[in-house]
């Protein structure tokens, strides 16, 4: 899927598309909260199944009264080709490689401490996460993700000069506490690249 679907389909380009993503991942996750993933593929499969095996024996039973030879109803899905090939396989991989890599150099710099004011603000990000993770589990946060990703791009769009208004305010009350705080603590302060 490349990016402009993905952009289209967080801004409700298509709302019936978006609506069945989006309903079909929130119903996903949600029953995930009630049932082991095992049940929920399970679930899924069968009902899956069911629906296939009933529109395989209708059409039969159409084929049987009608006389005709139409043949298997999902003839043209059973002749794509689903295989991935090895050039999309090395390509996918590569991309998982580097950002694996990628974040493994940004931890050891971070733990490490090659940068104080990074390794300060990565231990209160993880300070946060400890409050975050004490309400909230993992799936309840990818469920708040997941209704955040479909409804704020549709409201920044629609409250953009406002948003950003006071975000600009934010940013700049942010960098005066942090100028205050590195100008006091001996240490702290950036060094210049």
């Amino acid at each position: 899927m490349d990016a402009k679907r993905v952009v289209d389909l967080l801004y409700w380009r298509d709302v019936k598309t978006t609506g069945v993503v989006f309903g079909a991942a929130l119903l996903l996750l949600l029953s995930l909260t009630v049932c082991s993933i095992v049940s929920v593929s399970s679930y899924i499969g069968l009902a899956l199944l069911s629906v296939t095996v009933c529109f395989r024996i209708y059409k039969g039973i159409l084929q049987a009264i009608q006389k005709s030879d139409e043949g298997h109803p999902f003839k043209q899905y059973l002749d794509q080709d689903v295989s991935l090939s090895e050039d999309t396989v090395h390509k996918y991989s590569d991309v998982v490689l580097a950002k694996l890599n990628k974040i493994i150099v940004d931890l050891r710099r971070l733990f490490l401490v090659e940068d104080l004011v990074d390794s300060i603000k990565f231990a209160v990000l993880m300070w946060i996460l400890t409050y975050v993770g004490a309400l909230f589990n993992g799936l309840t946060l990818l469920i708040l993700g997941l209704i955040g990703a479909f409804s704020c791009p549709i409201i920044y769009e629609k409250h953009q000069a406002q948003i950003d208004h006071y975000l600009a305010l934010v940013n700049n009350q942010i960098k005066d506490i942090v100028g205050k705080i590195q100008a006091k603590v001996p240490g702290m302060k950036r060094k210049t690249e």
